[in-house]
């Protein structure tokens, strides 16, 4: 433009020595003019601090290229590089920071002049799922040297199917001896299908819940039955006593005339039934037993002292009480009133 103005006031104005000289000073005037209208004051912010720079440029580029103010590529300018400016114009830098982001199983290097980690994941492409977990939280601050972990986070239901199985079930049969056990039905395994939540974290499994079941086939148990008759050799023959209880008890004896508890005269019946006294709630009466020493009997009297464990043989006669005397005895429950 100088150069044109130059060339315009050669051809147009005299040559005369007093001509050249005012023409010089109209063109210094020009010039002098001209570079006061493009100088231009302007404010810079970077991260907050503020200065105030002189440009003769005409873009936000060209003005900081002017003072040596170095850009990184991922640099935030405001307005952009390729802006206008114009006298007392702000512009404003964000500069980048180096921070660490761990997601997908990588670690990212990554440079940014985003305020917040919410805004960085964004500019850098990574999405957040709605489960996922950002540590620290995505409104947090950028600073150098910060590190954000993108934790990725799946529910899922799953269903698998599971065996139940039988319960066994031992019932008593008291026609057997205790020493037997049959099977009466044999179990059967049933079936349900199983419902989990499950969470995964980055893939792996982290938490599994059951929130439903349903059962596809009822298990069948398994039915036995065990004998409670026990055996007792009574004989070097082999003679064999069977069984319910065994008890053991203090037995006395007493003789004498007249009736029962039960309405029957006592009897000693050296190869049969013989009559004893019982506590009734110890021994029911009417009840077939086998004393050690005395033999079968059955309870058919009370007494006044017979309490509890203790129990009175009828003998035939006095000398017979006498001779027998108090003993422990061991008492074995052959069948109770109404079995047999």
């Amino acid at each position: 433009m100088v150069k044109k103005f130059r060339t315009y006031l050669t051809e147009k104005i005299p040559t005369s020595p007093k001509a050249k000289v005012v023409a010089c000073l109209v063109v210094s005037i020009g010039l002098m003019v001209t570079i006061a209208s493009m100088k231009k004051t302007l404010i810079v912010n970077i991260d907050g601090k503020e200065k105030e720079i002189v440009t003769y440029k005409g873009t936000v580029e060209g003005a900081l290229q002017d003072n040596k103010i170095i850009l990184d590529s991922k640099d935030k300018v405001t307005p952009e590089l390729n802006s206008k400016i114009g006298k007392n114009d702000k512009i404003t830098i964000i500069r980048a920071k180096s921070i660490v982001a761990l997601v997908d199983s990588k670690k990212l290097s990554i440079k940014t002049a985003e305020a917040n980690v919410k805004d960085m994941l964004k500019a850098e492409g990574i999405k957040l799922n709605e489960e996922d977990r950002v540590e620290p939280a995505v409104n947090t601050k950028i600073t150098e040297g910060l590190q954000v972990e993108v934790t990725r986070v799946e529910t899922k239901l799953v269903s698998e199917k599971q065996q139940i199985d039988f319960d066994t079930v031992v019932n008593p049969d008291e026609n057997l001896d205790k020493s037997v056990t049959k099977l009466i039905q044999e179990g059967e395994l049933g079936e349900k299908e199983v419902t989990y939540k499950v969470v995964y974290e980055n893939g792996q499994e982290k938490n599994k819940k059951v929130v439903g079941e349903k059962v596809l086939k009822d298990p069948k148990n398994k039915v036995l039955v065990k004998g409670t008759i026990s055996t007792l050799v009574l004989s070097r023959g082999g003679d064999m006593l069977k069984y319910k209880k065994q008890m053991s008890m203090v037995a006395t004896a007493y003789a004498g005339d007249g009736i029962t508890a039960t309405g029957v005269v006592p009897r000693r019946v050296l190869n049969g039934m013989s009559t004893i006294a019982v506590d009734p709630s110890v021994i029911p009466l009417g009840t077939k037993v086998y004393v050690q020493g005395y033999g079968y009997a059955i309870a058919q009297d009370t007494g006044g002292l017979i309490k509890n464990r203790k129990i009175d043989l009828f003998m035939n006669s006095e000398s017979e009480a006498n001779t027998w005397g108090v003993r422990s005895v061991n008492v074995y429950i052959v069948a109770y009133p109404g079995e047999c």
